[in-house]
């Protein structure tokens, strides 16, 4: 019988920390902050995990030769549930994303499932692999603000020549204005992705330096106009993980590369508390980068990566 220790092994389900941040920076961008945003965040991390269980289905043979204590190679799950798994999961985050955001919600939550399936069966081990789960993680943020009101700055109504524009999209200028906010989390998800595919044999110091670059525009992005709760929250994201890749640069060894990784996974938060604070959410941003901490003891526990 499958334990439910081993089902959260194969999810890994601490990782799910760094999700709801997704939707509530890109709610906060869009100005869509209300009583839907918990359930769209719930949507999210079904889908997270849901991925999470398809990745382990399509690396099982590969896992069995360099990680074999996984759930499925270790005998603990069956690859045909570990599937069903998956499959349950994403039926079910797609249902939550309808039921709560309606057709908006679901016009941005089935591409994402889509983009989640497509980089576990196809991309992965592509040198599109990074490029998609960045696409992942966008679409993810922009699940937040689907169902954000069609209307222009300052909260007034779309001016009727740009009506056309705003009812072409699924939430009008909600996706656009949380567009910033995706584009700086799915850079970030670029980076931690490039150093995974090097947790195994290691990276050339070319790898580290190009992520750090990376690291250091996303967080500046992250700043906005002058304010100390998103620039102390940049600040706080952009030291731990540049700090684990500057180790990285003097040894890129696995083991420093894994430890990379689990850095940006577990940093993410930080990164997602000052987008939503930047939106003027400053209390709720706090509230996001408080998951970092957490996150970080349960990765003690279940690795995220």
């Amino acid at each position: 019988m499958t334990r439910l220790a081993d089902l959260a092994e194969l999810v890994r389900a601490p990782a799910a920390l760094s999700v709801p941040g997704d939707v509530l920076s890109g709610a906060a961008a869009a100005g869509a902050l209300d009583r839907r945003t918990p359930a769209l965040a719930g949507a999210s991390v079904l889908l997270y995990w849901a991925g999470m269980a398809a990745n382990d289905w399509a690396d099982r043979r590969l896992d069995a030769v360099e990680r074999p204590e996984r759930p499925i190679p270790s005998g603990r799950i069956r690859p045909a549930t570990a599937l069903g798994v998956a499959a349950g999961l994403t039926a079910a985050g797609l249902a939550v994303a309808g039921a709560a955001g309606g057709r908006r919600a679901t016009a941005v939550a089935v591409p994402l499932a889509a983009t989640i399936w497509g980089y576990d069966l196809l991309a992965k081990n592509t040198a599109a692999g990074p490029a998609v789960m960045a696409a992942c993680r966008g679409l993810d943020v922009l699940l937040g603000a689907s169902v954000g009101p069609a209307r222009g700055r300052g909260g007034r109504e779309a001016a009727p020549a740009a009506r056309g524009l705003v009812r072409a999209l699924p939430a009008g200028s909600g996706l656009v204005r949380a567009l910033p906010a995706a584009l700086t989390v799915a850079a970030h998800t670029w980076t931690v992705t490039a150093l995974s595919r090097r947790e195994v044999s290691g990276a050339d110091r070319r790898l580290p330096r190009a992520t750090l670059a990376g690291t250091a525009l996303v967080a500046a992005t992250a700043l906005g106009r002058p304010d100390p709760v998103p620039v102390a929250l940049a600040a706080g994201y952009a030291g731990r993980y540049c700090a684990a890749q500057v180790r990285v640069l003097a040894d890129p060894s696995p083991a420093r590369v894994r430890a990379a990784v689990g850095a940006g996974i577990t940093g993410l938060p930080a990164l997602q508390g000052a987008l939503t604070a930047r939106a003027g959410a400053r209390l709720l941003g706090l509230a996001v980068a408080a998951a970092a901490p957490l996150g970080r003891r349960l990765a003690r526990l279940i690795s995220p990566t």
